[in-house]
């Protein structure tokens, strides 16, 4: 991917010098949509940069002073929409990192790249992620109740979660 810079951040590809930062909060995720790509130790750190490293649509966050892997968003294509997504250390919560990634990025597939719609799947107890929806300008699409597991209880059985979708139009963007 091309670079993308902002006035405290750098959007980049992964290298594998990002695998002590990714090991930093994915060692613990916070959300639970997450918990599948929990990382045991360094060696799985490293395996995950490395294979991030050659998906474009996997956008390491950085701090652009040092360099410092904070957090990272998703974009994955399908035809002229895009999926998204974001995950950040909590260390940097409440800087408003999050937001400035993700509104470069909005701003970079829908006025680079000319995708008419962007959408992001959010649990309904995950009320950050649903606030920076907000405040990107998306609107909640819908709510899908029992939609998916992440986890199972202590018998086994799965959790199921209900799940909101937010998305946003081209046209709605240039209009913000």
């Amino acid at each position: 991917m091309k670079p993308i810079e902002t006035d405290r951040l750098a959007l980049r590809n992964f290298c594998r010098q990002d695998a002590g930062g990714l090991l930093g909060y994915l060692k613990s995720p916070v959300a639970s949509c997450f918990l599948s790509l929990t990382l045991r130790d360094m060696d799985a750190a490293t395996a995950e940069a490395d294979r991030r490293a050659s998906d474009d649509a996997e956008i390491a966050v950085c701090l652009k002073e040092s360099d410092e892997l904070i957090g990272d968003l998703f974009a994955h294509p399908e035809d002229d929409t895009v999926s998204v997504g974001w995950n950040f250390n909590p260390a940097y919560a409440g800087r408003g990192y999050a937001f400035e990634a993700a509104h470069a990025l909005f701003a970079d597939l829908f006025q680079v790249k000319g995708i008419r719609r962007l959408y992001a799947y959010v649990e309904d107890h995950n009320l950050p992620s649903q606030k920076l929806c907000a405040r990107l300008g998306m609107r909640r699409e819908g709510l899908f109740v029992d939609y998916i597991s992440f986890r199972n209880d202590d018998a086994g059985q799965p959790i199921y979660e209900n799940t909101m979708q937010y998305a946003l139009l081209r046209r709605e963007w240039n209009s913000l």
